[in-house]
């Protein structure tokens, strides 16, 4: 069933609006561990300075030009060795940004922070982020989010509930593009591809279909999606998530922890990053219109995705790790060559990378780690994106 979306209240998922922020930020104020997070976030800003900032901010954009741009750039400045972002391919301006960028999901916290302070320093309008309400551990947590021009996306309750929730999320994206003429940001999948083997969701095209008039290619259309390729030198939480490969492996119905998801979080904030690159690629609207009009339903959304897919692979940047680890997979002991015929990499960075391994390994927090499956798993994130982009050169 379609939703009519001016008939739909998105009161309670949408970002605030400005007559909204004073009570959201008396809420912040009045919450104890938000308190103690704001000041360790800026220990050299006293929390009444921080509240009377937070006070003179009347907009979301403000909020975060006076709050999350000066965070992030202090965060790339210690935590990676550059941040770099094309957007050349869909050439964004301000008369014009209302695309819905659709990438592969790195981090919990830091893949749509790290586009923002990209777009912030081209003079261009942040993002509104989906972001799934299993993250949303605390309540303060939400009135930050929607703060942060976030909007929720429900992920919890029965089929019934599911269901009514997808119909409200994808009025909720046509509405946003379409009459807020804003752009979005939401990875290509739920949740982080743990092994770097990006692949985008059928059933997510599916969800922008519920909303909009005429065909289903005239829908995605409506939403300009724009695939968007995330390429990370080192992931921070690399050990957590062989961590969890192997947990789920050895014990029957292991489930992450609020705990669990905290860590994940700080590490991916905090930990090191290497340097990081953002590859804008065309939206796609004129290759769905080379799509047959009579095309099947589920090949045309196989097909959809498939083409996102090799977008996101084509803008991988690929660094040295990449190489190393595919190269370290396939027992390679040349510098690179099994990439085609050429260095990708020193000895001494392949040397470097496999202390890095090791270091990353000892790190495992659980009774008896299976070293050489972490160890493995640990090499397949580094190399399916070298993988994926090779793959593409031999077709």
């Amino acid at each position: 069933m379609e939703l009519n979306r001016n008939m739909i209240d998105f009161t309670d998922m949408r970002p605030f609006e400005p007559e909204e922020l004073p009570a959201a930020y008396d809420e912040l104020l009045a919450d104890a561990t938000f308190c103690r997070v704001a000041t360790s976030v800026f220990p050299d800003i006293p929390l009444e300075h921080i509240a009377h900032t937070m006070r003179g901010c009347h907009t979301c954009m403000e909020f975060q030009a006076a709050f999350c741009k000066p965070f992030l750039k202090g965060l790339v400045a210690r935590c990676a060795n550059g941040l770099s972002g094309d957007f050349s391919a869909v050439n964004p301006t301000p008369e014009r940004q209302n695309f819905t960028y659709i990438s592969n999901h790195r981090d919990i916290v830091l893949d749509s922070g790290l586009l923002d302070l990209l777009l912030i320093e081209q003079n261009l309008s942040t993002v509104e982020i989906a972001i799934g309400d299993n993250l949303l551990i605390f309540p303060w947590i939400k009135t930050l989010v929607r703060i942060n021009r976030s909007f929720i996306v429900t992920r919890s309750g029965g089929i019934h509930d599911i269901l009514h929730a997808s119909q409200r999320l994808s009025a909720y994206i046509h509405h946003t593009s379409a009459v807020k003429q804003t752009p979005i940001w939401i990875a290509q999948r739920e949740g982080r591809s743990k092994d770097s083997s990006d692949e985008t969701q059928e059933s997510l095209l599916k969800m922008f279909v519920i909303s909009g008039t005429g065909t289903n290619r005239e829908r995605l259309k409506d939403i300009n999606l724009t695939p968007l390729a995330i390429s990370y030198e080192y992931d921070p939480c690399d050990y957590l998530k062989a961590q969890e490969f192997q947990l789920k492996r050895d014990v029957p119905g292991w489930h992450k922890t609020q705990a669990d998801d905290l860590l994940s979080m700080r590490t991916g904030i905090f930990g090191w990053k290497g340097h990081i690159h953002y590859q804008a690629a065309p939206c796609i609207n004129a290759f769905l219109d080379t799509l047959p009009d009579d095309m099947p339903k589920p090949d045309f959304f196989t097909a959809v995705a498939r083409h996102i897919d090799q977008a996101i692979y084509r803008g991988y940047r690929l660094y040295p790790a990449n190489y190393i680890a595919l190269d370290m997979l396939q027992g390679s002991p040349q510098a690179g060559t099994s990439t085609g015929g050429q260095a990708r990499y020193t000895p001494a960075e392949r040397e470097a990378f496999e202390t890095y391994i090791e270091g990353q390994i000892a790190k495992v927090d659980i009774e008896r780690p299976d070293i050489p499956f972490l160890r493995r798993k640990m090499l397949e994130m580094y190399a399916n994106p070298a993988i994926h982009q090779l793959d593409l050169s031999l077709t």
